[in-house]
């Protein structure tokens, strides 16, 4: 709905998704939880007048199971008599989530909060060991292939050079080593243990030697074994003659550990509430474009066209990088200059915790919005299979 209210966006820092890092001693319902109740203390808002709440989290098994968003608002000190669902959009899922729950509270004219998380160092990717991934049959008849080949798909099809794929990851990760030092973001809330002491108050991944000399020396992730995908997408692609890997782990996004929860109502139950908010939903779309992941420019175009507006009215850009050549070719396709988007770091330096991800880029937006009084942005992401969502957001001053 489009005149849903964001009372409040917060996230966690995003933590290095290795048993090193930073939030790995935290089980996922914990990191969830504890995100929740820094929500609840943030804005001191009765948990009875929230409604319905929507998470994300795309690999839920084990201790992602269990409809993990239900167990964390308990855990968080949200009321029992809240409602939540726990959705899987692919890498989606959070903005979808958020989405899903600003249409509950218009609906019902009530509050309702969006979010999304996932441990990746503790619940790796893949590992509810679905069958199109296990199943090459099955993988095979529906037509699911590894993202990072169809971003190579993408690179070539439109001409992406791994020296451009590595410009721009170098660009991300000094943009997010001088906002690490410089930018105040005060929706990223620290996260500590139990014992309340300190575990993050950083993100955790940019890495300040990650230029492109040294981006170069990575190996492309299909510079071998990927013959019969080639071979596979040669056959679907009658004007290539040959597919260009030019992805590596180094322009891809890195696996994070991280949360994220946005407070949602319609005008009359924030009203009601005496809640003032930061910003209100304009437009939101959804899309899907298989075998490419440029479905997000699908989804931005739709969610503009919705509000009227164009390229040229938007003040910032959140929009997660799902691998280099799909940035690029979301910049060109929709013609958005480079200063207005992704200005402190995308998911290539910052991190991609697949569920939360998306319900981030509204904090992260926000913040950048507020410290340059802006008043209108998108935030676009895209996930495996070409599922996107997007949504044009609107800063309200008081």
């Amino acid at each position: 709905m489009a005149n849903a209210l964001i009372i409040e966006a917060l996230r966690t820092p995003r933590g290095a998704a290795k048993s090193s890092g930073a939030l790995h001693s935290l089980t996922p319902v914990e990191l969830l939880a504890g995100h929740l109740r820094t929500l609840r203390e943030q804005v001191a808002v009765d948990p009875m007048l929230v409604s319905d709440a929507v998470f994300g989290c795309v690999t839920q098994v084990g201790e992602q199971g269990g409809n993990i968003g239900k167990v964390a608002s308990l855990l968080g000190g949200w009321s029992p008599y809240t409602s939540a669902v726990t959705i899987n959009r692919y890498c989606a899922s959070g903005l979808s989530a958020v989405h899903w729950a600003a249409q509950q509270a218009m609906t019902m004219d009530t509050l309702s909060i969006g979010g999304g998380v996932e441990m990746m160092s503790r619940v790796p990717m893949q590992g509810d060991n679905a069958p199109h991934y296990t199943d090459a049959e099955l993988s095979e008849a529906v037509g699911f292939v590894p993202p990072p080949w169809t971003s190579d798909l993408v690179a070539t099809r439109h001409g992406f050079t791994r020296e451009q794929c590595d410009d721009y990851a170098a660009l991300s990760q000094a943009r997010a080593c001088a906002a690490r030092e410089e930018v105040p973001m005060p929706s990223m809330r620290p996260v500590s243990d139990s014992n309340g002491r300190l575990l993050l108050a950083h993100d955790e991944n940019p890495r300040a030697g990650s230029t492109k000399e040294r981006l170069a020396e990575l190996k492309a992730i299909f510079s071998r074994g990927a013959e019969a995908l080639d071979a596979w997408g040669l056959a679907n692609e009658p004007g290539l003659t040959h597919i260009e890997h030019v992805h590596t782990a180094g322009n891809a996004p890195c696996m994070a550990d991280g949360a994220a929860a946005v407070l949602l109502a319609s005008p009359a139950a924030a009203e009601r509430a005496g809640l003032r908010p930061r910003a209100r939903f304009v437009a939101m779309a959804d899309a899907c474009v298989p075998l490419a992941q440029t479905g997000a420019v699908d989804a931005t175009q739709r969610a503009l066209a919705q509000a009227g507006l164009t390229v040229g009215d938007i003040d910032l850009w959140e929009v997660r990088d799902s691998f280099a050549a799909i940035t690029l070719h979301y910049l060109q396709a929709l013609q958005i200059p480079i200063d207005r988007f992704n200005v402190n770091g995308s998911s290539i330096a910052l991190g991609h915790p697949l569920g939360a991800t998306g319900a981030m880029l509204i904090s992260c937006l926000l913040d950048e919005m507020d410290r340059r009084q802006l008043r209108l942005g998108v935030v676009a992401i895209t996930g495996a299979t070409g599922v996107a969502t997007a949504s044009v957001i609107e800063r309200l001053t008081h």
